[in-house]
């Protein structure tokens, strides 16, 4: 076959592709109410997802991979004063490897959806390429030096210790019943929801120390295959959204609990609770009266109501509730699962409402293409949010919460009580 005829194959499958993403809606009902596709439905989605995949493998070489390890951390462990310096003394020794070493370093897992993701909708190619490719540049995860980018959680933890950072995140991640196959939409872009993100950190050679997890803003479209009476009276609807996702959620999080308490490391879980819809929503108002002034502004602006109905202004207001009682299913959820562990004194777990206190009423704050998904300063603020509400987890894991290494932002020394 000769390069014309490859790259016609390649610009197909390409089309292809994104046209089954943008027709795939992005919520199904079975993947809210645990009801599972036909088998042959699900072998066709494998054939497909496997296609794109085998076409696609050049994308891997094309992004940065979901994983960061401190570079210098060789440097840093061999110093006298490293809580890492016996091991690094084993490595001197050859009692260990190199790769055993990084092991030994802190490791931290972020599971979650779009809103930690760096994506955003613009043309169909280049969401379908930013949804399989854009790792990193996140408010968890961003390498780049540039005083101006994002100063990630990833990058102020360095300055506490050495460490490895993954990231399980994915756009249109759900939190579904455990054994609910992914759609076609999610193999395509490379997505997992949150059984399956919690499936891939169970897998890991190195389970981690420190797991953080924001994932539920997909959940909120409560009208999507309801019938128009169903939308008139739509509170059955939403109460039964709101249990099964604190049902589904538990299911997933215990998985890792039991997990955690067979390690023989301190293990912290900080869940985020959901961002604030009510004032994200007057961010939207705010961005479609500028956008019908001037399409030029937030030209990708009904990207949003296409694929997630409750954006549409007559179900925003019940959005908003359902965000609500969703907060209250996971705080009381935590709280239930903490009393759990109360003779498990090598786990521990937090609720935080950091994220949801973030003002995402600032247009500074939200995409200036699709007015919907954070901007590089909405990442920035979260960044900040998420790296403060830590620290309670930083004193259980005895990492030291003054910098080991000059830093360019103030890390207060958090004492424990």
């Amino acid at each position: 076959m000769n390069g014309h005829n490859l790259s016609s194959v390649i610009r197909r499958v390409l089309f292809g592709a994104i046209f089954l993403c943008s027709t795939s809606p992005l919520v199904r009902g079975d993947d809210l109410t645990g009801t599972h596709p036909s088998p042959p439905a699900v072998i066709g989605t494998e054939i497909t997802a496997n296609l794109v995949n085998m076409i696609f493998l050049f994308d891997r070489v094309a992004s940065n991979p979901p994983r960061a390890a401190t570079k210098n951390y060789l440097a840093r462990v061999s110093e006298p004063s490293s809580p890492l310096y016996p091991d690094y003394v084993e490595y001197q020794q050859g009692k260990i490897d190199r790769l055993e070493l990084e092991k030994r370093l802190p490791h931290v897992a972020m599971l979650g959806d779009s809103l930690t993701q760096n994506f955003h909708f613009s043309s169909m190619a280049s969401s379908f390429w930013r949804a399989r490719t854009q790792w990193r540049k996140n408010w968890f995860l961003d390498t780049d030096p540039n005083p101006e980018g994002i100063f990630s959680v990833y990058e102020r933890l360095e300055y506490l210790t050495p460490l490895v950072a993954t990231e399980y995140n994915g756009a249109g991640a759900l939190v579904t019943a455990r054994g609910t196959p992914e759609n076609l939409r999610k193999k395509l872009v490379r997505a997992r929801n949150f059984p399956g993100q919690v499936n891939r950190v169970l897998r890991a050679t190195r389970f981690p120390d420190l797991i953080i997890v924001w994932i539920g803003h997909n959940n909120l479209d409560w009208v999507h295959g309801l019938s128009s009476e169903e939308r008139e009276r739509p509170e059955n609807r939403l109460q039964t959204l709101a249990a099964q996702f604190r049902l589904n959620y538990t299911e997933s999080l215990q998985c890792l609990i039991d997990r955690a308490k067979m390690e023989n490391h301190r293990v912290a879980i900080l869940i985020f609770g959901l961002a604030n819809m009510d004032a994200y929503l007057q961010a939207r108002r705010k961005e479609e009266m500028l956008h019908t002034q001037n399409r030029k502004l937030y030209p990708h602006f009904n990207s949003g109501p296409r694929s997630f109905e409750s954006l549409k202004p007559p179900y925003q207001k019940n959005m908003a509730r359902l965000t609500l009682m969703m907060n209250a299913e996971l705080r009381t959820m935590v709280a239930d699962l903490k009393r759990q562990l109360n003779n498990t004194h090598h786990v521990h777990l937090e609720y935080s409402d950091a994220l949801t206190k973030v003002d995402f009423s600032r247009l500074e704050l939200i995409n200036s293409v699709d007015g919907w998904h954070p901007s590089m300063e909405g990442h920035k603020v979260l960044a900040d949010a998420a790296f403060n509400a830590l620290r309670p987890s930083l004193v259980f894991l005895r990492t030291e919460t003054r910098p080991t290494r000059k830093t360019r932002l103030l890390v207060s020394n958090y004492q424990p009580r």
